[in-house]
């Protein structure tokens, strides 16, 4: 994919969550996009919430101090039917947000159904549309990503495009000044 970055650029998509996280790293540079990391971080259901609230904390925490994070790019809240599991989201994406306001990183926000436009051309499109689309963008072998790791990595390829479309139409808007 090309995309018009002049300097090197890391990007972090988090998919948070009470039980499970998921992180992609991606590096934008010289024009391309390029995989660098990505995973699951797993929260012991046993622990209280608090506790695994401080776990992703700290892994977090691990994951920026590993990569020179330039923005970081999380899901925007969804309310789904179950209320007590949208709290538990909402202070996992807290945490998230806390973290990357920490290691000053700026921070970005993107809709479900955008980022699956984004990645896939349809915000209907399935999670395994998504990871197939990613696994073959950034050039991934080997079998299917956890879907926490993949909505992850297609939340930083989200930005990455925007971004670049962004810089394009201010470059057309200034060329036609």
């Amino acid at each position: 994919m090309q995309v018009g970055a002049a300097l090197s650029e890391i990007i972090l998509g988090l998919d948070p969550g009470s039980r499970r996280a998921g992180f992609g790293l991606i590096r934008v540079r010289a024009e391309r996009l390029e995989h660098l990391d990505h995973g699951i971080i797993r929260l012991n259901e046993k622990l209280s919430l608090a506790e695994r609230l401080k776990r992703l904390q700290e892994e977090l925490h691990k994951i920026y101090c590993q990569f020179p994070v330039t923005t970081t790019v999380v899901e925007k809240i969804f309310f789904g039917k179950n209320a007590d599991s949208a709290f538990k989201l909402g202070h996992a994406r807290g945490v998230c947000l806390l973290v990357s306001a920490q290691h000053g990183v700026q921070l970005e926000e993107y809709a479900a159904r955008y980022v699956k436009k984004c990645v896939t051309g349809s915000g209907a499109a399935s999670k395994d549309h998504v990871q197939l689309v990613l696994m073959n963008l950034l050039g991934l072998r080997g079998g299917p990503l956890a879907f926490d790791a993949s909505d992850a990595l297609a939340l930083a390829v989200t930005h990455a495009r925007v971004k670049d479309a962004k810089a394009l139409v201010r470059k057309v808007l200034e060329e036609n000044v």
